[in-house]
């Protein structure tokens, strides 16, 4: 069924398929046996950065898929794909449709290194460069050349491991997982040797976890390159660091201790701690990049509150290509909507937007583009606890009978906006499968929405 129920009982809009949309739509379906959740996404398909961002290699991270799916198949929710709030239909439009309006719609913007040189070819983001192996229609052009031997990566985090991985792993394991067709075509024919991946803070502040820096130590015919000089100081703060941190540093330790009895591999991986970038250096066409010039900075304080400060040195780093994993950030929807743009999010306590009586968010836009999979769980289940407390309350008004997706399904034909169903999702789905089982592969996935629109509606 495409559209909701139009009986009593409080109706909440989610807008923002993605994980924080779901759990968001989980935890309110599960509370209360009379609400109707309906979900609105932009795409035709569902589970945003599930399906756009986490790595290919990565499949036991998909898994949340199944938990999602079971809430879309829910009797009382009801999902609108290929519906963009904010062009489609208004946020405003939605609030007189329903008890409450959860914002979940993500961070699909990039944060901008602001240096010189940052919009020279062979420069992406790692949002785009991850979207564009994962399949996101909107990044299906970029074309990576991948024809030079060493690649930078600003920023440290899993999502700059996950991009350094693809780039040096080799190509029998790739084939096996849903990457696209056309990445793996580029791939295939990188001559990429070397990735530099580069934070502007020393190896106790590093972001990316244990599990990420352990595949990179562990992908074949690959040497990890680290500078021991480093960790020389490091060894006597080891004791008082928290247990996660102390085996991550341990672990990076021991790295540096075995590479030197390593035999010659083709590729090799390496951190470079304390360097910021300054700019993007250019080759002699003034077009394409060369290289990146670093400013060297020290540590002021100590632990994670640790700031770089520059010392006034400078480093050059020759390579083909830069990457910019420094972090992504939310964009307004609607003018309607508070919007913070110093922090990119939707100013809110607790997930209840600020001076805007029953809207609600929860996810990125809410506090922020930070933390894996389940604290976006946690982070959903608190903003649906309080939306039903404002329901519990009366600060929600659930006496007024509000007309919810029949309302909003009648405005969308007006303006010829046909939405996508589950139903119509799982059609889209089962024709992915169905061409990547062809081909080995757990799925082949449409690049472009045109292609996803004609197998819903076949």
């Amino acid at each position: 069924m495409l559209s909701s129920a139009s009986g009593p009982g409080p109706k909440v809009c989610i807008v923002g398929g993605g994980p924080a949309g779901f759990y968001t739509a989980q935890h309110l379906l599960k509370a209360r046996d009379d609400m109707v959740v309906d979900v609105y996404e932009r795409l035709p398909v569902p589970f945003g950065l599930v399906r756009f961002g986490v790595a290919p290699d990565h499949p036991e991270v998909k898994n949340v898929i199944n938990t999602f799916t079971q809430t879309a198949q829910h009797e009382r929710c009801y999902f609108y794909g290929n519906v963009n709030v904010g062009t489609d239909v208004s946020v405003e439009e939605l609030r007189k449709a329903y008890h409450a309006v959860v914002l979940s719609y993500g961070a699909e913007a990039n944060r901008s290194m602001r240096v010189s040189g940052e919009g020279l070819a062979g420069v992406f983001s790692a949002r785009d460069f991850v979207g564009w192996y994962n399949g996101l229609p909107s990044n299906k052009e970029l074309q990576p050349h991948l024809n030079c031997e060493t690649v930078v990566i600003l920023g440290q985090g899993n999502v700059a491991l996950d991009v350094a991985r693809i780039l040096l792993s080799p190509l029998d394991l790739l084939k096996k997982t849903d990457i696209t067709q056309h990445a793996l075509d580029t791939l295939a024919a990188s001559r990429v040797r070397r990735v530099l991946i580069v934070g502007r803070r020393g190896p106790l502040q590093i972001a990316c976890t244990i599990k990420e820096v352990r595949e990179m130590i562990n992908l074949p015919d690959t040497a990890a390159d680290m500078l021991p000089a480093d960790f020389e100081s490091i060894s006597e703060a080891l004791k008082d660091l928290p247990r996660p941190r102390k085996r991550l540093t341990e672990l990076m330790m021991k790295t540096v201790k075995t590479e030197s009895g390593q035999h010659k591999a083709n590729k090799s991986w390496g951190f470079r701690f304390l360097r910021s970038p300054l700019e993007v250096l250019p080759g002699p066409d003034g077009k394409r990049v060369a290289g990146i010039r670093l400013a060297v900075n020290k540590l002021e304080g100590s632990g994670e509150d640790a700031k770089a400060v520059p010392t006034g040195q400078t480093e050059d780093l020759e390579c083909g290509m830069v990457i910019s994993s420094i972090g992504y950030k939310s964009l307004p929807i609607d003018p309607c909507v508070p919007f913070d743009p110093r922090s990119a999010i939707v100013p809110n306590n607790m997930g209840r937007v600020k001076d805007t009586a029953g809207l609600y968010c929860s996810g990125w836009v809410k506090r922020g583009p930070t933390g894996v999979i389940a604290t976006t769980m946690n982070d959903s289940f608190d903003t649906a606890r309080m939306l039903l407390k404002d329901m519990d309350s009366g600060m929600l008004n659930l006496s007024v009978n509000k007309p919810g997706g029949q309302e909003i399904t009648a405005l969308l034909k007006e303006r010829g906006v046909r939405a996508v169903s589950f139903p119509e999702w799982e059609k889209i789905n089962l024709e992915e499968v169905r061409r990547g089982t062809a081909v080995g592969k757990p799925r082949e996935k449409f690049l472009d929405v045109k292609d996803m629109l004609a197998v819903a509606w076949s």
